[in-house]
């Protein structure tokens, strides 16, 4: 679904990532971790096209995408983008702020699956209350509700657990696991919470500094190993 090669990027007249090349399948959870700072973010940003890469190829579902490709024609190409801190609109309703994913979807397609409320019941109970009025976890809730709106092809996922109490935790891991095996999307996931990453990981990338120092699929990735590299 997602071929990078050779991805660059800069903020300012500063390089955040060197030469980063990763792949993300269909059906597999693709960990990206590391410590703070090593551009985690930076990349997803890249990946939805909130920020320009500097240079290096991108192909979604085989097709080359633009260098300055906006995150409007991304999503329309069918990324899903939870960011980190969720970003939901905190004056507007919770069926309001799922509504918002309608923008990158023809009319007809226009709808909240039945789906989303049966992965997020609470947030069939909440739909008229207001965003800022829930919870850290039922704002997680309601921000990957709102990517899967989209209907992603790929979903990016960052730190998803940050800040969540432990029984929501679960769920979401519960959620990622069935999006995962329903087959027809793949997933990035950004996370610091080694032991929920590698639980999920199909595929596990390691940044340091900008730069790749593991990429293999979990097979290949031995538990300790992993640790050391992603460890401060």
């Amino acid at each position: 679904m997602l071929n990078i090669e050779n991805l660059t990027l800069h903020y300012g007249h500063s390089q955040i990532l060197y030469d980063v090349s990763l792949t993300s399948e269909l059906g597999k959870v693709t960990c990206l971790m590391g410590t703070n700072g090593v551009g985690k973010t930076s990349l997803l940003k890249a990946i939805s096209g909130t920020h320009a890469r500097s240079g290096g190829v991108m192909r979604l579902d085989g097709t080359d995408v633009a260098q300055n490709a906006t995150a409007f024609q991304l999503a329309r190409m069918g990324v899903g983008y939870v960011p980190q801190g969720r970003d939901v609109f905190p004056l507007m309703t919770v069926r309001e702020n799922l509504e918002t994913g309608y923008a990158c979807l023809p009319r007809e397609e226009r709808m909240v699956p039945d789906e989303i409320y049966e992965l997020f019941p609470v947030l069939k109970d909440m739909r008229n209350r207001r965003g800022g009025d829930l919870s850290g976890g039922q704002q997680q809730q309601l921000a990957i509700a709102r990517a899967l709106v989209t209907k992603p092809k790929l979903l990016l996922l960052d730190e998803p657990t940050e800040g969540i109490q432990p029984n929501i935790i679960k769920q979401i891991g519960q959620v990622i696991s069935y999006l995962r095996d329903r087959g027809d999307m793949a997933i990035i996931l950004v996370e610091q919470f080694f032991d929920f990453a590698y639980g999920l990981g199909d595929h596990f990338v390691a940044l340091t500094r900008g730069e790749v120092v593991h990429n293999a699929p979990s097979s290949a990735t031995e538990r300790e190993a992993l640790l050391s590299k992603v460890s401060v």
